[in-house]
């Protein structure tokens, strides 16, 4: 069962207690994201996510890593598109020391400039990695384009330019803009004793004030249909498609899942089945939905041998085909519907999924659904929606494309998907 609470200063908490197990996951999450950004600052989202990891005025890194190691718990955070989390897994008995070092390390990290050039250095080695994975560098281009007017599009751990602007002012302006109660959210799941939890959280961030002024920023997504070639040395040919999604409240975001995994999400879908298996083309080709609050992406990606593209591309392009023309069939979408409850039933015997799925959706949405209303909402899917959302989607006319290989491919792609 899950509960929310506010502070007096806005701050959000929301609870699911989980009395069977030992573990408790807790999470403080920001609406701040690399769409929160500029072209001046890009990457300040991930760069301070990192630098409250680097000390506090009582404790040094290590510092922070023994005390976690030394509970046997564990300790992370991540950076996205509209928002960053921190947060700590331990036995249900430290969960005291667990919201204690959050806290510490949210309100008195020390953004030493030292740090500051160390970890800048850390972030580059970070984009240079990504530099040398072609998969995720060509679905970095491929956001880059299909977002190419929109902070959303921007990438998440910023370039080597926008890195070099970011000093420790400039950090401290981002916190005092974003990091405030009125844009946060605790999340907790696990073991608990909810009086005993609550006056602990109220220890900790009862005290946090801000201007009482969130920076809103304009949202409205624009998409952006264009195709786009990346010249790389590598040896296989990297294919990325988009098409216009949809957004984390719309009424078809499950009538689209369901249309994902029939069409690439899973070993059984129609690309891996058709592309993979019987053709042998590729290693690699799946779909997924990118879902955010104003917007979102249905993508294809793909990867093969240069020589085989043409004939992947074409036969990407049948299946999209067909599956506009002919939808799915009554087997598929029954399949597909039993596939969604069991990955979302199975990721709730973790406290750590739990504690982000809450989170974030009272983060994004300011509402958390239960998993009997979440259950519903696929059972009652019906081939109507599915129809709905394959025309509202699969619009050949509004697709971006990015291809990366030694060969420009842009020519042989755009003639394919005119």
């Amino acid at each position: 069962m899950y509960k929310k609470y506010t502070l007096d200063n806005g701050l959000r908490v929301v609870t699911e207690h989980i009395p069977f197990v030992k573990s408790i996951s807790i999470g403080v999450w920001f609406a701040a994201g690399s769409n929160n950004e500029n072209i001046n600052n890009n990457g300040i989202s991930h760069f301070i996510e990192h630098m409250l990891f680097k000390g506090t005025e009582t404790k040094t890194a290590k510092d922070i890593a023994d005390i976690v190691d030394g509970v046997g718990g564990q300790i992370n955070a991540f950076t996205g598109k509209e928002c960053t989390c921190y947060y700590i897994k331990v036995l249900d008995s430290h969960f005291i020391l667990a919201i204690d070092l959050l806290a510490d390390m949210i309100f008195n990290s020390k953004l030493d400039t030292v740090e500051m050039d160390k970890e800048r250095s850390v972030i580059l080695e970070e984009i240079n990695m990504y530099e040398d994975s072609p998969e995720d560098l060509v679905h970095d281009l491929l956001t880059q384009t299909i977002f190419k007017d929109n902070h959303i599009g921007m990438p998440i751990l910023g370039t080597k330019e926008t890195l070099a602007n970011i000093d420790d002012r400039t950090l401290r302006n981002y916190l005092k803009d974003f990091y405030i109660p009125e844009n946060a959210v605790i999340s907790v799941a696990g073991n608990f004793h909810e009086e005993t939890l609550l006056q602990t959280i109220e220890k900790n961030f009862s005290s946090w004030s801000s201007s009482g002024k969130i920076n809103h920023i304009n949202n409205e997504i624009e998409y952006n249909y264009e195709k786009v070639h990346r010249v790389k040395d590598v040896e296989q040919a990297h294919l990325c498609m988009a098409f216009k999604g949809v957004a984390l409240d719309a009424k078809n975001l499950y009538p689209l899942l369901v249309v994902n995994n029939i069409l690439g999400g899973s070993m059984s879908s129609r690309l891996f089945q058709s592309i993979r298996e019987e053709k042998g083309l590729v290693y690699s080709i799946y779909s997924y939905p990118s879902i955010y609050k104003e917007g979102g992406l249905l993508t294809i990606y793909g990867g093969m041998n240069p020589q085989q593209i043409e004939e992947v591309a074409h036969l990407i392009k049948q299946e999209l085909m067909d599956l506009k023309q002919n939808s799915l069939t009554k087997e598929e979408l029954v399949k597909a519907k039993e596939q969604l409850k069991g990955n979302y039933i199975l990721g709730l015997e973790s406290t750590s999924s739990r504690m982000t799925s809450i989170g974030k959706s009272e983060l994004l949405l300011g509402r958390i659904f239960s998993p009997k209303e979440v259950i519903d909402k696929i059972d009652k899917i019906n081939m109507e929606e599915i129809r709905n959302v394959i025309d509202e989607v699969i619009n050949l006319d509004q697709l971006a494309v990015a291809t990366l290989s030694k060969q420009d491919q842009n020519e042989i792609i755009s003639n394919i998907f005119k």
